[in-house]
């Protein structure tokens, strides 16, 4: 006789160890992020964007199970906040409380465009070519980063960049891709928290780096909470980039919300992601909050797919997530002691994957490749999202009227690219 099926796990504890599930696989952002808002130059304290990073990670993602009613993991998004680093107060000069201004009205503005149909407008008037060069461009930034980090790559007077000395950081990047890649390889929602682990641990034993004084601390509500320039943020030369981090945001969730619903079947009878006016307000209100705790945007996350994956179906995935991250306000000094090169290898592995997109891009046709490789290398080469978005919804319209097929580009990317090429011109003569 054959043996009786196994009996199946009551809901509450299915969704349980589906929102453990989805902690873990996203749990790295709790260092990831500090280290690219706290990196030399931009001026942010690493223990006070940690604790903005716990903050939002744990207030929203309880948001996103209360009122969305979805199990799905909210943080400060990877791109978004390489975009707040390196585009906004590195090179473009903002101080970091503009830069959190950015980011708050950023979040109102996607607000308003949630709630109301606005939303389905501009993402049918989004190009798919668009939205795929742009993940991949951020992905090649993030790789990037990551590659500087581990000094694979160090400035060259004669050709910019050039090819850095193998040491030790090299060495232990290349052990975290591999620790990645084996643990990936089995779906391990441990794989980049155990790359952050071995390295940092080889790190310290090595002598290259010390190790903390002491492993937990109180929260630091003091350096970056609530300390944006709402005032200073509405300039009008820094129009074009709230209004880009708007857009990146909402189709960085439209894309998330939709992929992770069709990759596991989380839908309506029509198909459609399930209540995503819902999601998308409290992605919008990830980013404004992101603005007055201290960090970068928030979004939902990707990785919320393994927790759906293990049974979560409801917002009680989401709580439980929530609650895991409350312990992470009082871990500062122990990640505070973490090498930049620790989390080189998780920025190059999300930059590959993010790359993946590139391959529904049809480059063969003119008026769609030459638009979205535009987009693709001037995301990494000029460090600015905003550069590659904005030219390429320009390219898009510009290149289909040369080609004869200017009944292709919907009447929103046409609005689209008026407003890029208004921002351009706006952004360069200030």
């Amino acid at each position: 006789m054959s043996a009786p099926p196994a009996p199946a796990r009551p809901a509450w504890l299915r969704e349980t160890i589906a929102g453990i599930t989805t902690f873990f696989t996203m749990a790295y952002i709790v260092v990831v992020n500090p280290s690219i808002l706290a990196t030399e130059g931009t001026g942010m304290p690493f223990s006070g964007v940690l604790t903005a990073t716990v903050l939002v990670c744990f207030s929203m993602t309880l948001l996103m199970g209360v009122y969305a009613k979805l199990p799905f993991g909210v943080a400060p998004g990877m791109g978004l906040n390489a975009f707040f680093a390196y585009t906004l107060v590195i090179q473009g000069g903002v101080p970091w409380p503009v830069a959190l201004g950015i980011v708050f009205w950023s979040g109102v503005l996607f607000l308003l465009v949630s709630a109301t149909s606005l939303r389905e407008s501009i993402a049918l008037a989004i190009p798919g070519s668009l939205r795929s060069a742009t993940a991949a461009g951020i992905g090649l930034l993030l790789t990037f980063i990551g590659l500087q980090h581990a000094g694979f790559v160090v400035a060259n007077p004669a050709t910019i960049v050039g090819a850095g000395p193998l040491d030790h950081r090299a060495l232990l990047t290349l052990v975290g891709v591999l620790v990645i890649a084996h643990m990936g390889r089995r779906h391990s929602p441990f794989a980049y928290l155990m790359s952050i682990f071995v390295v940092t641990t080889s790190a310290w034993a090595g002598g290259w780096v010390d190790a903390p004084a002491q492993w937990f601390s109180a929260p630091d509500f003091s350096s970056v909470f609530l300390k944006l320039d709402l005032v200073g943020a509405l300039q009008l030369a820094l129009v074009p980039a709230i209004v880009t981090l708007m857009m990146t945001d909402l189709f960085d969730s439209l894309s998330t919300f939709i992929g992770v619903s069709q990759a596991t079947g989380y839908v309506d009878e029509e198909g459609r992601p399930r209540r995503l006016r819902q999601g998308l307000i409290v992605d919008a209100l990830a980013t404004a909050g992101a603005g007055l705790a201290g960090t970068s945007s928030g979004t939902a996350y990707v990785e919320s797919v393994a927790g759906i994956r293990m049974g979560g179906r409801t917002g009680l995935t989401a709580v439980v997530t929530a609650l895991c991250f409350l312990p992470c306000l009082f871990i500062a000094p122990a990640a505070a002691a973490v090498p930049p090169y620790a989390t080189a290898a998780v920025l190059i592995m999300v930059g590959v994957t993010m790359f993946q997109t590139v391959t529904t891009v049809d480059f063969a046709r003119v008026e769609i490749g030459v638009p979205a490789f535009a987009t693709l290398v001037l995301i990494p080469l000029t460090f600015s999202i905003t550069q590659g978005i904005l030219w390429g919804f320009v390219l898009h319209a510009a290149l289909h009227t040369l080609a004869g097929t200017r009944r292709d580009v919907a009447p929103g990317a046409w609005a689209l690219a008026v407003v890029s090429a208004a921002l351009l011109v706006l952004e360069h003569a200030w």
